[in-house]
């Protein structure tokens, strides 16, 4: 199972929110545990582009899966969705041609 869009946004912000705390404290700190602050931070980042990452994959997954089923409402009710197109068309022109 697949987690949600809003589940990985929310991973993602909670690994970046690590990193940056781990990143002020390694300003803030010296030698040799700076650095090892500084590696924990870098690999922080790592995991949030990785998450970022699968968060681009489950948006592209998702809009596929939208565009597939449009095509195939379209393709199973052809006059519904040339009226719909129409009146579609019809109300953007009429509201076009009363802003004018």
């Amino acid at each position: 199972m697949t987690k949600s869009v809003q589940e990985i946004k929310s991973d993602v912000a909670l690994v970046i929110d690590h990193a940056e705390e781990l990143l002020k404290q390694a300003a803030a700190s010296s030698g040799e545990q700076a650095a090892e602050l500084q590696r924990r931070g870098m690999k922080l980042l790592r995991q949030a582009a990785e998450k970022a990452q699968d968060l681009q994959d489950a948006v592209v997954e998702r809009s596929k899966a939208a565009a597939q089923a449009t095509d195939d409402y379209v393709h199973d009710h052809p006059w519904k969705a040339i009226g719909m197109a129409a009146a579609l068309g019809l109300a953007i022109g009429l509201l076009i041609n009363r802003s004018r």
